[in-house]
């Protein structure tokens, strides 16, 4: 009974081997090194990806809508405690350079957890000056691939992601990320 036992299991084991290296051929050929971005935002991508999102009056804009004025592209939601915790220093430095460089204040709205109408509640409720966009359609998040928040990019003028941080950060950092893209 325990050889029977064995062999079965040696089968099922050999079979979930066999299926993940298929999966994982197949999976292989649809990725590309251009469309993998780095786990690092530090490590910045040639340009930045170009995606759509939404504004507080529905409209679409896509990020290279902003091309030719340095970008501060921040991932956030309402729910985020460390997101929550950056934004009124966001907010002071926007006031200060909000002329300078375009804040892209993207909430990541899936309609469930986060929805345009709770982003919007929230930063309208804290007072905050700098413009609000949506990911409505998560193609910022995919495009960046996002799967930690609050993460900023510091963007250029010309397109090119100069740096950027996973997590909360500071005044300080977020001036010295500025200063890399001015």
């Amino acid at each position: 009974m325990k050889r029977k036992s064995s062999i079965i299991l040696a089968i099922v084991f050999v079979g979930i081997l066999v299926a993940a290296i298929i999966a994982y051929g197949m999976l292989r050929e649809n990725v590309s090194p251009e469309n993998i971005p780095s786990e690092n935002p530090s490590a910045g991508f040639a340009q930045a990806p170009d995606f759509t999102f939404l504004d507080t009056e529905g409209e679409e804009i896509s990020l290279s809508d902003f091309r030719g004025k340095p970008v501060v592209l921040n991932f956030w939601a309402s729910w985020c405690p460390p997101c929550k915790s950056e934004m009124p220093e966001f907010d002071k430095v926007f006031t200060e350079l909000g002329n300078e460089v375009q804040f892209v204040m993207l909430a990541l709205t899936d309609g469930q957890r986060e929805t345009i109408e709770s982003a919007s509640s929230y930063a309208e409720g804290q007072g905050f000056s700098f413009p609000v966009y949506f990911d409505a359609f998560q193609e910022g998040a995919y495009s960046f691939g996002i799967n930690s928040i609050p993460t900023t990019f510091f963007i250029d003028k010309d397109g090119n992601i100069l740096d950027g941080a996973i997590g909360a950060i500071d005044e300080h950092a977020l001036r010295a990320g500025i200063g890399l893209i001015q």
